[in-house]
């Protein structure tokens, strides 16, 4: 036993840490005893006792790391999504979620064989100023050879404290040259507001993207910029695929276009409620406003469309949002440690909560959506219908645009990538214009000719429906079936060459925002597709139409679902 005890210092001092748990059972006991509830003591006592057993009886020797996060994912995976325990190592990734800014270059990059490659400069970083382009290898970092290192392995090289340098070996892509360059990190903010500008005369346009900390004033700032460099008749807020964030920087961004002490969002818990009122007045307090959404639009950008709509002061565009109404915060657990869970629900100024996926019941591996019986209507300040129960319904819903799965393949397996590097190579001296540029067929051919050797695993929907037919015609023995599906899958061509020349669109709109890309950032991507964006153009026409604005805005009810 003298033996186990020394170990038991040696590998994570376990009594330690046993000592400090059952101290915190203590407490707990302690505390819940006034509310009658002494099974939490003893299950927490349980919990200590088993970790201590397992530590010094279980056959190998047990990290304690991995059990701690065990356990905690035993305990939170019957509650909802959104609910984890966070390490020490993973706390840098959740900080970089919230606050938008890590220590580094400012680089994404990319796997490409054994090496990796840069996959997009920020602009203005470091990277972007000592001149790395996209496309460029990394061949050794502080002298150490890269062949073989993965993107996880380079980044955490790249990263580090700002201030701090490191030498970066990097082949050319347009000549193949090998430089070493010396680069100082910085404080990198990821942009939560990555592009304004003017999608028609007079009709401004921001894309905003995330909900970090400072995204409110990043949102101030664009619209004062617009303000600035032209008459501002309208402006579109663009939230598609923004998944959220801070529920206070909502709040902010509310304050902007809303009366000054308007409560635009409350929410309810078990431990305490709030209310949270716009504290300032609005610099655009009337000018015409649309909100895009779509599916992946949640949480924060819920409530900032959700409450637009509610005080009937934007007309929302789009596709029904995502429909997560759940609030999260983070508690200390200790050692640099958290629990990030879900601790309220928010409801928008109709009093709607838009929470599409009932969590209450998951410990009893009851999860389901809301169903319609338990849908109910609410009215906005104008009178209009709205509904609760499953995410933000647009006031114009149009129908959404996929993605063509062949051209996705492509961009998937690296082809556009890679090709947009050949293009490189043979054109290093060509200016795109951002907003105008547009593939020749001549470049398109230089595509097809790239692509000839190129093995693409790709299988029609069309294919794989005549497959499933014959096979379920040969079970089921309707031989004429079979031989007519037989014959359609022999007169269906979907070979790669074939295909490239059916989804040529598609695949020439990837080959362009690759090359934009390259000389003008992402910025340059979204200007680049604002003048065939569908929802773009559909809000450009509302804002011009201020007869229909106004019926929208006061007449017109959503739909149920």
């Amino acid at each position: 036993m003298k033996r186990n005890n020394n170990r038991l210092f040696n590998h994570g001092s376990w009594r330690g840490l046993g000592l400090g748990l059952l101290a915190c059972c203590a407490v707990a006991l302690f505390t819940y005893a006034k509310r009658d509830d002494f099974g939490l003591g003893r299950n927490m006592e349980i919990a200590v006792n088993m970790m201590r057993e397992l530590s010094l009886y279980f056959v190998d020797e047990v990290d304690p790391d991995k059990l701690m996060e065990g356990a905690a994912e035993g305990m939170t995976a019957h509650l909802d999504p959104y609910t984890e325990y966070l390490s020490e190592r993973e706390m840098e990734n959740f900080d970089l979620l919230t606050t938008g800014k890590y220590g580094g270059v400012g680089s994404l990059i990319r796997q490409r064989g054994d090496y990796v490659v840069i996959a997009q400069p920020y602009k203005d970083s470091p990277a972007d100023r000592a001149g790395l382009k996209i496309g460029d290898r990394i061949v050794a970092i502080d002298g150490v050879d890269a062949k073989g290192f993965t993107t996880e392995e380079v980044s955490n090289r790249m990263k580090g404290e700002p201030g701090s340098t490191f030498e970066l070996t990097v082949e050319r892509l347009v000549d193949s040259s090998r430089v070493t360059l010396t680069l100082r990190r910085e404080r990198i903010t990821i942009p939560g507001v990555p592009y304004a500008g003017w999608a028609a005369d007079g009709i401004g346009y921001i894309q905003h993207s995330d909900f970090t900390e400072g995204c409110a004033d990043d949102l101030r700032a664009a619209i004062e910029r617009l303000r600035a460099e032209g008459n501002l008749q309208g402006l579109i807020l663009d939230y598609r695929s923004n998944g959220g964030g801070i529920l206070q920087e909502a709040v902010k961004i509310l304050a902007m276009f809303v009366p000054k002490d308007t409560e635009v969002v409350t929410t309810r818990g078990r431990i305490e409620n709030k209310s949270f009122r716009t504290a300032s007045n609005p610099i655009l307090p009337d000018l015409p406003l649309a909100v895009l959404i779509n599916g992946n639009s949640a949480s924060a950008a819920e409530i900032v469309a959700g409450a637009l709509q509610d005080l009937d002061r934007a007309a929302i565009i789009g596709q029904k949002s995502f429909g997560k109404g759940l609030v999260q915060s983070t508690r200390p657990l200790g050692y640099n440690s958290f629990l990030k869970l879900t601790t309220a629900k928010y409801y928008i100024p109709s009093g709607r909560c838009i929470q599409a996926i009932d969590y209450s019941h998951a410990q009893e591996g009851d999860v389901k959506s809301v169903p319609d019986s338990l849908i109910r209507e609410f009215a906005t300040q104008a009178g209009r219908k709205v509904y609760d129960g499953g995410g933000i319904m647009p006031d114009v819903r149009l129908e959404p645009e996929y993605a063509n799965r062949f051209a996705m393949t492509l961009y998937l397996l690296g082809f556009i990538d890679d090709f947009g590097d050949h293009y490189v190579r043979r054109h290093p001296d060509r200016t795109i214009d951002a907003r105008n540029f547009t593939l020749s067929d001549e470049e398109y051919e230089e595509f097809v000719r790239f692509m000839a050797d190129k093995e693409v695993p790709y299988e029609s929907e069309t294919r794989r429906a005549l497959e499933a037919l014959k096979k379920a015609a040969q079970n089921e023995r309707h031989d004429s079936i079979g031989n007519r599906a037989e014959a359609l899958a022999k007169a269906l061509h979907d070979d790669t060459e074939t295909n490239l020349r059916s989804y040529r669109d598609e695949i020439a709109e990837l080959i362009e925002n690759d090359l934009v890309l390259r000389q003008h950032y992402a910025a340059g991507v979204v200007e680049h597709n604002l003048p065939t964006d569908p929802e773009v153009t559909r809000a450009i026409e509302l804002l011009r139409d201020s007869t229909e604005y106004h019926r929208l805005l006061t007449e017109q009810d959503t739909a149920r679902k």
